[in-house]
């Protein structure tokens, strides 16, 4: 029996010093081609030879384990029930997980008295589209939907879109805030602890590059505006 569970120890160490050697090649590798994300894990992809490598950023690459190789786009699987996007659902997992970790205090939240489901909205207050989509919470609420704002300004954390999304997150009414701003109205100043930068650098690491960038509950990204009675279909399809 000891030398049962000596054998599976063994088994499991120089499983451990093989996924260590396979990070620590790719990792090399990326470092000459100077790629500026760190690695988050190495795991088996589903291709035989081939590690699935998880970035900071949420974005998937895959790469041999002498790190020789690398490839970054869309592994795609092709069988009898269609075919799967492999790539995507691993980084929507991982932004599922992310968002899912977000305190709800740190976010701007219009809810229905039972949600179907819930978005969660990377937003500038002064981006056209985003002010669009604003005016359309109350359908979305109205068909089970909640919106959950995170802070996004696209010019910088120096700018003046920054510091009105600051005073709407450290207002004491923030939905009222939030729709003041999003109708070009008046935010009285108001200073906090507030999480506008810490958000705005998630949002970049999440791969956010405009606003409105909506994720559905399962992590999935969809870019831009969408009319509320298509938002709120895809929204629960996604949930």
């Amino acid at each position: 029996m000891r030398l049962k569970y000596l054998a599976a120890g063994l088994l499991s160490l120089c499983a451990a010093s093989v996924w260590a050697d396979a990070r620590q090649n790719i990792a090399q590798s990326l470092e000459r081609l100077q790629f500026p994300v760190p690695i988050s894990a190495v795991s088996e992809s589903p291709v035989e030879g081939l590690h699935q490598v998880q970035l900071d950023n949420g974005k998937v690459i895959y790469a041999t384990a002498d790190g020789r190789h690398l490839i970054q786009g869309v592994l795609l699987s092709v069988g009898d029930d269609g075919v799967r996007n492999l790539t995507a659902e691993v980084e929507a997992e991982q932004a599922r997980q992310v968002l899912a970790a977000l305190p709800a205090e740190q976010l701007v939240v219009f809810a229905p008295e039972q949600p179907k489901t819930h978005i969660t909205v990377f937003t500038d207050v002064d981006c056209g589209y985003c002010r669009k989509l604003h005016e359309e919470v109350g359908q979305l609420n109205d068909l089970g939907i909640e919106v959950r704002y995170a802070a996004f300004p696209r010019a910088g954390l120096q700018s003046a879109t920054a510091r009105t999304m600051q005073s709407v997150w450290c207002a004491d009414d923030q939905q009222t805030a939030m729709t003041n701003a999003k109708q070009g109205k008046r935010v009285s100043a108001a200073s906090c602890e507030d999480p506008v930068a810490e958000q705005y650098s998630l949002g970049s690491r999440l791969g956010v590059q405009g606003t409105p960038a909506i994720f559905f509950a399962n992590g999935r990204l969809l870019p831009g505006y969408k009319p509320a009675q298509q938002l709120a279909a895809e929204a629960i399809a996604n949930k």
